[in-house]
C-alpha cells in the first residue's frame, strides 16, 4: 500500500529526528495522523491526554527534562486554541517543541467552515520563526525538517498545519522541477566559544572584582564541574534563577539558592552588595533584584546573542554555550587570594537554612506549608524529578527543597502558568520513567488541570519501570498567591468571592482513580506522611491541609509592601491579625538566628 502524508510525517519524526512519543487528544481535524499512528504501530508512540493544554504542557516538560524536541499534536479549532497556553510556556522558557495541528479541507477554506480558524495567525503569533501549512504533499518532507531544526537551533516552539485532507492523501516526492525543495534530515551539534580577545577582556572583570557573585539559570545546565570551579576561583557565591534551580546542588556551601520575589536573604544581600556580577546562561527578568546599574561591573554568557544585556548592563557580553565558555575562560581567571567575601556568603547561606527550619516549625492553623517542604527535603529520593506550579506552592518548593546532585527541577519561569505541575510530571515520567517524581501544587491549579491530569497518571503508571510518582497538594481553600498579590500590590484586602475555592477531597478523589490517597492535617502527622508517601511504589496524591495566612515573607521587605500591607489590613483584611502575627514571628527569628 502507498504512504499516505500522515505516515510520512511521523515516519520521517521517529525515523530521522528520533521523537518516540507524541502527546495529544484525538479530533476529526486530524483523522489522516490518527490513522498513520495506527498503521505505524506506535512509532512514534501517540500519548493520549486529558486535554490540549495537559499535551503541550507535557511536551514542553519533555523538552525541559531532556533537551530533545517534546512533541504534541491536536485537531483543528478548538484544538489547536488548546495547546497555547503550554505552547507559550516553551516560548517564553526557550524550549524546543513542534506543535502540528489539524485544519478543515483546503476546498473548505475561507468558507466559514465548521471549526475553521486562522491557524496560521494564530500559531504565528506563538511560533513565529515557523509556522506553515503543508498545502501540497510534496511538502511534508521539507515542513517536518524545518519545524524539527528551528526548534533545536533557536529553542523555540515551531508549528506545521495539516489540512486534513492533505493527511489522507498519498504521499509523494517533489518533482525535478522550478520551484520544488528537496530536504534532508538531521542537525549536527555547534561548539560556540567567543573568540580569545572576548574571553580575556571577560577574565580582566573577574580578576578585578573583589566581591564577585554568580546568577546562573537554565542554560547553565550541564556546566555543574565548570560553575562550581570558576565560583570557587573567583571566590564567588551563586544564586540561581527558578529555572536554573537544578543546575547546581544546594548543598553547597557558597551556593546562595533562588533569586527574587521567591528567593532568599542570602542571594538578595549579596547581589545587593558584590562589585561583579557573572550571569550565566539566564535571562532573569527582574532588574530590581539585580545590583544597581553602575554598582557592579557585568559580564554575561549566553548561547543567544538577542538576549544578552537585557537585564543588565553587561561591561562584557559573552555569546557561547556556557559549559565550553567557562571552560575556556578558566585558565585566565586568577584565584582570589582574599577569601573574606567567600567566607561571609558561605556563613549567611548556613544562617539561612536555620532561619528557615525555624519558620517551618512556627505554629499555623492547621499546618505551616513550610513544615511540609521542609519535611520532605531531606527525604528526597536520589536522581528524583521535581515540578512546581505557579503559586504560594512554588515560594515553599524554591526555598526549602535543598536539591542534590543529579536531581531535575522545573516549573513554568516565565509564563508562570497555572496547572503545569501534573503535566509536567507526566510528561518527566514518560521521558524518564526509571525516576521518582513529586510535584508540588496549590489546590487552585490542582482544580484547574491538576485533577484531570492526575487520571493519566493512573492510566499510565503501570507502564513506567519506577511507578513512583507524587502529587503534593496544598489545600488551604484560597487561590492563595493572588490573595498575597492584592495586599502586596494593590493594598486591597482578600475579596473573598474572587479568592475562595470550593471544597473537594482530594485524597478521596486519588484513590477513586486507583492512586493511594493521604490526607494530612497535623504537624506530628507530616514527616510519617511523607515517609509512607515515599516508600509506596506506586503514584500517591499527598493532601496537606495548610494555613492560607502564613506568609510568603519576601527576602528583603520594602517600604512599599508594608505600606500596602497596611493599606487592606485598615480596609478590614479578614485576616488581617493572623497575618501580621505570622509575619512578626518571621521577622523576629530573621533578627535572632545567628
Amino acid at each position: 500500500m502507498s504512504q499516505t502524508v500522515a505516515e510520512l510525517m511521523l515516519e520521517r519524526l521517529h525515523a530521522e529526528w528520533g521523537v518516540r512519543r507524541i502527546f495529544g487528544y484525538p479530533g476529526d481535524g486530524i483523522s489522516g495522523l490518527m490513522g498513520a499512528f495506527q498503521e505505524l504501530d506506535g512509532k512514534p508512540e501517540f500519548v493520549q491526554v486529558r486535554h490540549e493544554v495537559i499535551a503541550s504542557l507535557a511536551a514542553c516538560a519533555h523538552a525541559k527534562f531532556t533537551g530533545e524536541v517534546g512533541v504534541c499534536v491536536a485537531t483543528s479549532g478548538p484544538g489547536a486554541i488548546q495547546l497555547l497556553n503550554g505552547l507559550y510556556d516553551a516560548k517564553l522558557d526557550h524550549q524546543p517543541v513542534v506543535a502540528i495541528v489539524g485544519q478543515q479541507k483546503r476546498v473548505s477554506l475561507g468558507s466559514d467552515w465548521l471549526q475553521e480558524v486562522d491557524l496560521e495567525a494564530l500559531m504565528g503569533a506563538v511560533a513565529p520563526e515557523f509556522t506553515q501549512t503543508c498545502m501540497a504533499p510534496e511538502q511534508a518532507p521539507q515542513l517536518i525538517d524545518r519545524a524539527m531544526r528551528v526548534a533545536i537551533s533557536s529553542r523555540t516552539v515551531a508549528c506545521v498545519i495539516v489540512p486534513v485532507d492533505v493527511q489522507h492523501a498519498k504521499a509523494e516526492a517533489p518533482r525535478r522541477a522550478h520551484g520544488s525543495v528537496f530536504s534532508g534530515p538531521g542537525l549536527s551539534r555547534a561548539k560556540v566559544v567567543p573568540e580569545d580577545e572576548e574571553l580575556r577582556r571577560a577574565a580582566d572583570v573577574l580578576n578585578a572584582g573583589r566581591r564577585v557573585a554568580m546568577l546562573v539559570g537554565q542554560g547553565a545546565a550541564g556546566a555543574a564541574t565548570e560553575l562550581t570551579e570558576v565560583a570557587e576561583v573567583l571566590g564567588a557565591g551563586v544564586a540561581k534563577a527558578l529555572n536554573g534551580r537544578a543546575a547546581l546542588p544546594d548543598d553547597l556551601p557558597f551556593v546562595t539558592g533562588s533569586i527574587g520575589l521567591l528567593g532568599t536573604k542570602p542571594t538578595s544581600d549579596m547581589m545587593g552588595s558584590c562589585d561583579t556580577l557573572l550571569m550565566v546562561g539566564s535571562n532573569f527578568p527582574y532588574a530590581d533584584w539585580l545590583p544597581e546599574p553602575g554598582e557592579a561591573r557585568g559580564v554575561q554568557i549566553d548561547i543567544d546573542g538577542r538576549l544578552i544585556g537585557m537585564r543588565y548592563p553587561m561591561e562584557v557580553p559573552l555569546v557561547g554555550d556556557s559549559r565550553h565558555t567557562l571552560r575556556a575562560l578558566l585558565p585566565l581567571l586568577e584565584r582570589k587570594q582574599d577569601r573574606s567575601w567567600r567566607e561571609r556568603i558561605e556563613k549567611e547561606v548556613e544562617r539561612w537554612w536555620r532561619l528557615l527550619d525555624e519558620r517551618a516549625s512556627s505554629p499555623a492553623d492547621p499546618l505551616n506549608p513550610m513544615q511540609v517542604f521542609a519535611e520532605l527535603s531531606p527525604l528526597l529520593p536520589d536522581g528524583c524529578i521535581l515540578t512546581a506550579d505557579s503559586g504560594t506552592a512554588a515560594n515553599w518548593w524554591a526555598r526549602h527543597l535543598k536539591l542534590r546532585e543529579s536531581m531535575l527541577a522545573g516549573i513554568s519561569g516565565t509564563l508562570a502558568t497555572m496547572g503545569c505541575a501534573v503535566p509536567y510530571a507526566l510528561g518527566a515520567k514518560f521521558a524518564h520513567p526509571d525516576r521518582p517524581v513529586i510535584a508540588a501544587v496549590g489546590d487552585g491549579a490542582m482544580q484547574m488541570i491538576g485533577n484531570n491530569a492526575l487520571i493519566d497518571v493512573a492510566h499510565y503508571a503501570d507502564r513506567w519501570e519506577n511507578e513512583q510518582l507524587v502529587v503534593l497538594v496544598l489545600n488551604n481553600g484560597d487561590l492563595n498567591e493572588v490573595t498575597w498579590e492584592q495586599r502586596a500590590m494593590a493594598g486591597d484586602p482578600r475579596f473573598e468571592t474572587s479568592q475562595t475555592l470550593p471544597a473537594f477531597p482530594y485524597a478521596g478523589y486519588a484513590e477513586l482513580l486507583g492512586i493511594k490517597g493521604i490526607r494530612v492535617d497535623s504537624p506530628e502527622h507530616v514527616r510519617p506522611a511523607w515517609e509512607e508517601a515515599l516508600g509506596h511504589p506506586g503514584p500517591v496524591l499527598l493532601e496537606a491541609v495548610t494555613d492560607p495566612n502564613t506568609p510568603p515573607m519576601p527576602p528583603q521587605l520594602r517600604m512599599e509592601t508594608v505600606r500596602n500591607m497596611a493599606r487592606a489590613f485598615m480596609k478590614g483584611d479578614p485576616a488581617a491579625r493572623d497575618v501580621m502575627r505570622q509575619a512578626i514571628r518571621a521577622s523576629r527569628q530573621d533578627l535572632t538566628t545567628r
